[in-house]
């Protein structure tokens, strides 16, 4: 009686091997697993083969008695360029249905405000009545979607406590309302136009400030494994006093932007107040720049 060859039995451990790693992220260390399975699988099945199990069905056993492999697969790190997304693909979290559902309806709400703006600015003559209305709904749909958004758990990150989500949706709130009051006014509004947005810009800005400045990290564990291991993180990550910095200079900056601006407006005219809010914007960008990029202090 002929007994089985045992490269039949070696065949069908590689085909079920292979299967069982398809679709894995190989590293040199998953490379090294896979091969030391494969030894021990070459035994095993060699053991059952002398019992009077057939090449195929010993295999099979052989590969059943291996059991699940994702827990030596996470003992054996994948490849630097794809730990990051293979770590992304495991702990995705998928937005909500009605999350979707609101986002698209402020979206709606605010990209109407806009277009009307956009034709009493250009080339329809919309009833003044209508415009701060049209301002109230871009400002409330774009902070009412902010809020909504940061109160969403992500793949990356937890969902943000519901107080300073709110806190963040206001000031965005805030901001363009300041920006369509200070619209308003160039178009033909009273001066309490200019004076309400210039406050509501400023309390923007100081609220920004607050809630950037006291942030923490909402960061999964997996994340910070991640950044730890690759030095991932930023420079206001790993010193929060210089984040802190940073939203006191910024609110230094656009408060005397603001009160150029004002100054400008009322005394050489509206026609080169923009000029402020240009400089602001430049001296914020170069300081952010300076305090994430600059040389680091010595520890």
């Amino acid at each position: 009686m002929n007994s089985p060859h045992p490269t039949d039995a070696t065949l069908d451990i590689h085909r079920l091997l292979d299967e069982a790693f398809a679709g894995v992220q190989m590293s040199p260390e998953r490379q090294d697993l896979k091969e030391e399975i494969r030894a021990n699988l070459v035994a095993r099945v060699g053991e059952l083969v002398e019992t009077g199990l057939s090449p195929a069905t010993a295999a099979r056993q052989a590969m059943s008695e291996l059991g699940d492999l994702g827990p030596l697969l996470d003992a054996a790190p994948a490849a630097d360029g794809d730990q990051a997304s293979a770590e992304w693909a495991r702990y995705r979290v998928r937005p909500a249905p009605g999350f979707l559902v609101r986002t698209a309806l402020l979206a709606a709400l605010g990209v109407a405000g806009l277009v009307l703006l956009v034709l009493a600015a250009t080339v329809t003559d919309v009833p003044s009545g209508w415009l701060p209305i049209a301002v109230a709904v871009v400002a409330v749909a774009a902070g009412a979607g902010t809020a909504d958004a940061l109160r969403q758990e992500t793949s990356i990150s937890y969902p943000m406590p519901a107080t300073r989500a709110a806190g963040y949706g206001l000031a965005v709130a805030l901001g363009l309302a300041g920006l369509g009051a200070g619209w308003l006014h160039l178009t033909g509004a009273g001066l309490p136009w200019l004076l309400g947005g210039a406050l509501a810009a400023v309390a923007s800005v100081v609220l920004f400030t607050y809630l950037g400045g006291t942030q923490t990290n909402r960061h999964k564990p997996w994340v910070l494994r991640m950044a730890a291991n690759h030095h991932l993180s930023d420079r206001f990550s790993e010193d929060p006093a210089t984040a802190a910095r940073f939203g006191l200079y910024t609110a230094a900056i656009w408060l005397v932007a603001i009160a150029t601006f004002m100054m400008i407006g009322l005394t050489a005219g509206w026609a080169w107040s923009w000029l402020p809010l240009l400089g602001g914007t430049v001296v914020m960008l170069l300081t952010l720049a300076r305090m994430q990029f600059g040389p680091r202090r010595p520890a």
